[in-house]
Parts: structure tokens; C-alpha cells; sequence
């Protein structure tokens, strides 16, 4: 049954208005339900673990969704997903043709889910809109400065940015990546791109021959218990001729993909880091417009992969973004990335700049470091994969935006040549595949550079650690630039590398003092993060038994400290013979570093209702 999606939009739209956080939520105490067939608290009730149709709750609830046909879908309106749409209608223009692109986004507006540090390389967008300083884009602050430090615990190493080196940022822009992605939007729309947030994609559709057919979004009204409430609704099918998935870091629906393709069989497992970001508003006297620096080392040991970014943005205030990131591939079940990140903050070089500031934002994302030795495959019947969800971020430099776009633009010019002319009220009945795509990414610059830097990751998992790799970096690429013949491998699933608790020294983290350093549910607050309350989480368990009989039994519960939001946290059982792991839902910032990080590859984030999350303000 199909009626236009603008009508189908409307219909339900306030179906998709979510309340604001509760700031409590880290603190309820809820009583648990317990199975009837086992002694583990109730936890998850989405449907994607316990079936609808075999739920009684269910029976006589009306499941048709309506459909609507596009000649291109998008899944999420990020860098990649954007420049895809834009150049698909560029395309089109110049053809003089007619092509519907239709870009879904889980976000409540566009840019609201996007963070990033971040520091730009606008090659790519210097070819899809040459013309963009006249066009408004808020890149306001060219690099002027590039520190590069070794930290120790109370001193600093001076390293020099040399030319050529990856962390070199000469022409680069500091940015605030969610307002380049609201102004890239504005850009698409213009073009006649439909664009349409808060409508999460949910599901994967594919033609009787097994190709993808298009997606569809969630349904709502959906109770916390998983029954449907008097207002649930279904979602709706958008069907294509192909659909690029642009969800960025480790996206639900790719995940799927990956499984029901075996697109990664030829490729390593992705490795991954989790980036944790605030903005603060700093002393004026302590401002540096254009000024970047990153460091290594302290508070991380040499075996942990990570370091930190603080840039000065020229936004009409004297405004700072700061961050942290941490390898996901950690061993220590006890090392805290956000704790990490407030300690951080109380070095003797970084605290001047914030002392006699206020913080007023705060996020945190999973990034993939995996590099090409662990990019899958790009093409599949009836699909694409795009930008950060295979994963074409340039370690070394830290950047992933400028390979993102161009990963979008390769694509549209792929599959704008393929596209059939479709009559009205047609479909096709099997999906394009277009495997062109793969090889001109593969002939491109984006390949060129990161093939250049491959070894880069894989080379810190050494005796020496930071150290070695940082001399690696030294001789292979500065001085090679990464033409050595061998590729290395990475250490495996970051999933399997933390270490059982009892052969790991628990870490004494400071105190916060509530003006350099925080506390996660003040911290929470900063990212404006929204979800419904009344439905079912969205952090899903396969087996409820898991968490305390594994996690907490062997790694003493890791969920409750790699988690950047408070999310899971272990409680006394209402007897009070045992714990139970408790799930607040409502503050999750769609990190998905559970996803990555469980030991157990037991919790499976899925998209809630649309326009749940964090609502980033320009981070």
C-alpha cells in the first residue's frame, strides 16, 4: 500500500517528540521482573530478542506499513551521507534528469548526532562545492599553530611537527563538524534532496532474490514492557533501486549487512577507539584562535593506544574544543575512558587554559582505527557502504571527514550512471548492484592515503608500546612514506582483549573538583540527551543471565566504566542476596562502545525511537 512519505510524516510526527532527560535516571532504583522459566531479572524486552508474533500481547495488532519508492535512499545524514545526496542531484542537474534521494536520519535535526574533534582537510569538500566560503560554510578558523607534546605526569616533551608528518594540520580548518553537517543539509535541500530526521532506519528489506530493497523506519508507541500502547504505529518501508548506508561508526544496520553478505570475510576485524569531547568557554587571555594541539602519554601507560586534542576555535567567543581518546583494544577491565579524559584535563599544561573557564558541552563516539586492512567489502545487490560505517578514517592524522565525503561522492557517481528511469507507480524487483564503486574508492586518493599510513595502528602493539610505534612512525612514514612491503596485522576483536579482573590492578581515580574535572551525570546533562521513557531499551541483551554470571563474575562489571554516560550499572537484587545489572537506557549518547567493548558480545544496540539521543549543539 503506498501513500507520499511528506503525508506519512506528517501522520505520526508527534509520535516522535521525546522528553527531555531526566537527570535522575542514573539513580532509579526499578524493580526487576523476572522470567518465569529463570532466575535472571527481566531485562530486555525489544522485539529483536523476544518475537512479536510470539507474544500474545500482540495478537489482532494491525502490522502493514506503508511504502514509498525513491530512486536512492540514504541512511544518515553525516558527512558521507550528505555528500552522496548532493552529488547524486549535481549529477542529475547536469543531465537535466529527474532523480528522488531521499536521506533518513535518526537524529531530531540534522547534525544533532554528529561529533568529532574536529580539525578539517577540506580537500573533499573543496571538489563537491568549490564555492563554499561564498556559500557561508562555518569553517571560521584556519590552523595558525600546530603543538605536538609527550606528556608525562607532571612535565611535557616537545615534539616538532615536522612537514609530512600525518599530525601536520598546515590549511586544515578548525570546525564544529555539526554545524558543517546542518550547513551541508541546508545545501542538499536547495538541490531538492528530501531530507528527513528523526526517523531512525530499523530494518533491512530485501527483493525475493535476496538484494536489498531499501529500509525501514522504526515503530513507535511501544511500551517499556514491549506490548504496544493505544498509539503504537508502524513504520514505513522506503524502497530503491540502491541504498547507501552512511550510519556511521559501527551501524546497526551494518552490522547486519555484514552478517547476511559476508561482507568481512576477506578483511580484518575493525578495531575501534571511543572519543570523548567537551566545549568550554575559556579566560580570553587564554585564547589561541587557530591554535592546535594533541599530546600522547600521561594519564595512559605505554600499552594503552590513545591521546588527547585541544583546539581553539574562532567563533566570536573565546571558545575551546578539548577531547580524549582511548583504544578499544585496552586490557585493564578497570580503566575508565571518561575518568581518564577528567584526569587528563588536571596536567600542568592543559589545566591553564581551562582554569576560570565553563564547560558547556559534552559528548562522546566510537571511531573505527582499523584502517584498510579492516575495510569490508563496499558493494553488495541493491547496496552501498559509505563513509565511517566501513570505516576510511585516517588514523594517524585523526581526520575521517574529508575520506568520508569523497567515499559519498564516489559512490553517487557510481550509481548515477546505473539508475533506470522508473514510470510511475514502478518498482524494480531486484536491487542494482554496483560494484564500480569499490574500484574507483580504490584508485582514488582516499585509498592512496590510507594504504600510506596502514601500519601505523598495528604498529603500537609492541614491548615499547607508544614508543615504538612513535619511532616506527618515524622511520616508515615520514621517511618511507609508508611504501614498506608488508601490511601489519591488528591484535584481533577489542572485544577479546580485556583481561580477567584478578590479573588486573584495580585504578584509583581522583575525585572530580566540579571545575577542571566532573562527574558522568553532570556530564550526561551537557548532551542534551532525549529518549522516551516508556519503551523498550534500545541496549539489548541477548541473554539476561550474562552480565552478572560472565561480566561482572570475571571482568567485575567493565559496562559500568567503558560506557561514556552511566548507562549500565550493577545494583543490589531486591533480596539482596546478589546484584543484577540495571540499564538506564535514557542516557545513552549512541556511542555504541558497548556494542564494541563487551566482553561477551552479549549487548546489541539497536535504534530507539526516532529522534531519541543526544541533541549536539555544534560539537
Amino acid at each position: 500500500m503506498m501513500k507520499p512519505l511528506s503525508k506519512q510524516l506528517s501522520d505520526h510526527a508527534a509520535e516522535l517528540r521525546c522528553p527531555r532527560l531526566d537527570p535522575g535516571a542514573l539513580g532509579v532504583r526499578p524493580t526487576a521482573r523476572r522470567w518465569a522459566s529463570s532466575d535472571a531479572p527481566k531485562i530486555t524486552t525489544h522485539y529483536s530478542i523476544h518475537p512479536r508474533d510470539q507474544d500474545p500481547r500482540w495478537e489482532g495488532t494491525e502490522m502493514e506499513r506503508f511504502a514509498d519508492q525513491a530512486d536512492v535512499v540514504v541512511v544518515g545524514a553525516g558527512p558521507a551521507g550528505l555528500s552522496a545526496a548532493i552529488r547524486l542531484k549535481q549529477l542529475a542537474l547536469a543531465e537535466e534528469r529527474e532523480v528522488r534521494v531521499c536521506v533518513v536520519e535518526k537524529a531530531s535535526q540534522i547534525g544533532a548526532h554528529t561529533l568529532s574533534g574536529a580539525c578539517l582537510e577540506p580537500s573533499a569538500l573543496n571538489e563537491l562545492l568549490p564555492d563554499w566560503k561564498e556559500r557561508g560554510a562555518p569553517l571560521h578558523t584556519p590552523v595558525t599553530e600546530d603543538i605536538f607534546s609527550i606528556l608525562t605526569e607532571k612535565h611535557r616533551i616537545p615534539v616538532p611537527m615536522l612537514p609530512g608528518l600525518p599530525m601536520n594540520n598546515h590549511g586544515n580548518y578548525i570546525v564544529r563538524l555539526g554545524n558543517l553537517v546542518r550547513w551541508l543539509g541546508e545545501q542538499a535541500e536547495e538541490l531538492g534532496v528530501e531530507l528527513y530526521p528523526g526517523y531512525a532506519a530499523a530494518e533491512v528489506l530485501f527483493h525475493e532474490d535476496g538484494s536489498v530493497k531499501g529500509i525501514a523506519t522504526n515503530d513507535v508507541g511501544i511500551a517499556k514492557d514491549g506490548s504496544p500502547k493505544d498509539t503504537f504505529e508502524r513504520g514505513m518501508e522506503l524502497h530503491a533501486q540502491v541504498t547507501l548506508f552512511g550510519e556511521g561508526c559501527h551501524g546497526h544496520l551494518a552490522k547486519q549487512l555484514y552478517r547476511h553478505f559476508n561482507l568481512r570475510q576477506n578483511c580484518e576485524p575493525q578495531t575501534y577507539a571511543i572519543g570523548l569531547k567537551e566545549v568550554w568557554v575559556v579566560r580570553p587571555e587564554k585564547w589561541r584562535p587557530g591554535r592546535v594541539e594533541h599530546s600522547v602519554g600521561w594519564p595512559l601507560n605505554r600499552n594503552t593506544y590513545g591521546g588527547s586534542f585541544l583546539y581553539h576555535l574562532n567563533e566570536g567567543e573565546p571558545l575551546v574544543a578539548l577531547g580524549f581518546v582511548v583504544g578499544l583494544d585496552y586490557s585493564n577491565p578497570y580503566l575508565s575512558p571518561f575518568r581518564e579524559f577528567q584526569r587528563w584535563k588536571h596536567h600542568p599544561f592543559v589545566a591553564p587554559t581551562l582554569e576560570g573557564g565553563e564547560r558547556i558541552g559534552y559528548g562522546a563516539r566510537a571511531l573505527n582505527e582499523g584502517g584498510v586492512q579492516s575495510i569490508p567489502e563496499l558493494t553488495f545487490p541493491g547496496g552501498i557502504l559509505i563513509g565511517c560505517s566501513p570505516g576510511f578514517m585516517n588514523v594517524p592524522k585523526i581526520k575521517g571527514t574529508h575520506t568520508a565525503m569523497k567515499s559519498g561522492m564516489l559512490a553517487a557517481e557510481a550509481v548515477f550512471p546505473r539508475l533506470a528511469v522508473l514510470e510511475e507507480d514502478s518498482a524494480p524487483s531486484a536491487g542494482l548492484h554496483v560494484p564500480e564503486y569499490a574500484e574507483s574508492l580504490k584508485a582514488s586518493w582516499v585509498w592512496k592515503e590510507l594504504h600510506a599510513v596502514r601500519n601505523i595502528r598495528p604498529s603500537f602493539h609492541n614491548y615499547l608500546g607508544l614508543y615504538g610505534g612513535m619511532v616506527y612512525t618515524g622511520i616508515f612514514y615520514w621517511i618511507l612514506r609508508g611504501k614498506e612491503p608488508w601490511t601489519l596485522k591488528h591484535c584481533g576483536l577489542d572485544s577479546d582483549q580485556l583481561k580477567p579482573a584478578k590479573e588486573c590492578t584495580p585504578i584509583e581515580y581522583p575525585r572530580p573538583d566540579g571545575k577542571l574535572s566532573f562527574d558522568l551525570l553532570s556530564s550526561v546533562a551537557l548532551s542534551g540527551t532525549n529518549h522516551e521513557g516508556d519503551q523498550p531499551a534500545h541496549l539489548t541483551l541477548r541473554d539476561d543471565s550474562v552480565p552478572v554470571e560472565r561480566n561482572l563474575a570475571i571482568y567485575d562489571g567493565p559496562e559500568q566504566r567503558f560506557c561514556p554516560a552511566g548507562v549500565y550499572e550493577y545494583v543490589p537484587t531486591d533480596d539482596g542476596a546478589g546484584m543484577r545489572l540495571q540499564i538506564n537506557a535514557q542516557n545513552c549518547v549512541h556511542c555504541k562502545t558497548c556494542d564494541i567493548k563487551d566482553p561477551s558480545q552479549n549487548i546489541n544496540w539497536v535504534v530507539p525511537e526516532g529522534s531519541g539521543g543526544p541533541a549536539y549543539n555544534g560539537m
